[in-house]
């Protein structure tokens, strides 16, 4: 449905039976076309090449189109975790949303933090294993950087949510078989939360589980809602 289609419906319908100010009801009605219009026409671009994002998106039914953004990932001269993946994720955000300018662009980013120091992906099943053996008994944050853009109107929208995870005090054996078993090669902290990683785990402490694995959906859908894409209640889009 194109614009002027839908500013007939909404002109003709959302005031039926109202009486108020004639002006009121203008402007109520170009926010509200704003908005149905950009949910209607606005493709969705999640700006990651990260599958466990791209799972976790598929989880809200919305159709979406991945691309890569190509940014340097290395932390600024004292950068906190919290403002790294802040800034990440808006500059993943924005590359994406300078290329493609008729979309809302999700960014995310991610870093774990223990003793002081960045847990960074293992890559080899002997890097796993010693970082488990180190983290055992310890406790991990999380930092989960989000950023929501649209690229037609330039509205940003920014979060960043935090996890606390506890390791449980793990045998040498328990480590060797969960790092076998699983591979968590590519994972921050060697384990993976949504799989048989949530066996290593004392606890885990967050408003919203989905960001330990890469993307806060409940803080996502609430960008998304402000910029008018229903979840629910509308058929998705």
């Amino acid at each position: 449905m194109g614009p002027v289609a839908i500013a007939r419906r909404m002109i003709g319908t959302t005031f039926r039976g109202v009486k108020s100010n004639p002006l009121v009801r203008v402007r109520a009605t170009i926010e509200n076309l704003r908005l149905s219009y950009s949910a209607t026409t606005m493709k969705l671009v999640l700006a990651s090449s990260s599958r466990y994002r791209r799972e976790l998106l598929e989880r809200l039914g919305l159709p979406f189109t991945t691309r890569s953004p190509d940014i340097d990932e290395r932390p600024l001269a004292d950068e906190a975790p919290a403002a790294l993946v802040a800034r990440l994720a808006r500059l993943k955000a924005e590359v994406v949303a300078s290329a493609v300018p008729d979309a809302i662009v999700i960014g995310s980013d991610q870093v774990a933090f223990a003793s002081g120091a960045v847990l960074n992906k293992p890559g080899t099943a002997d890097a796993a294993i010693a970082q488990l053996t180190t983290m055992s008994g310890a406790t991990a944050t999380f930092y989960t950087g989000l950023c929501v853009i649209n690229a037609n109107t330039g509205a940003v929208y920014t979060a960043v949510e935090t996890v606390e995870v506890t390791l449980r005090t793990l045998t040498c054996a328990e480590i060797v078989d969960y790092v076998a078993r699983e591979q968590p090669l590519d994972s921050a902290g060697s384990f993976k939360s949504e799989g048989l990683g949530i066996a290593l785990f004392e606890s885990v402490r967050s408003d919203d589980p989905t960001t330990l694995i890469g993307l806060p959906l409940i803080r996502l859908v609430e960008f998304l809602r402000l910029e008018g894409v229903a979840v629910l209640g509308a058929g998705g889009r």
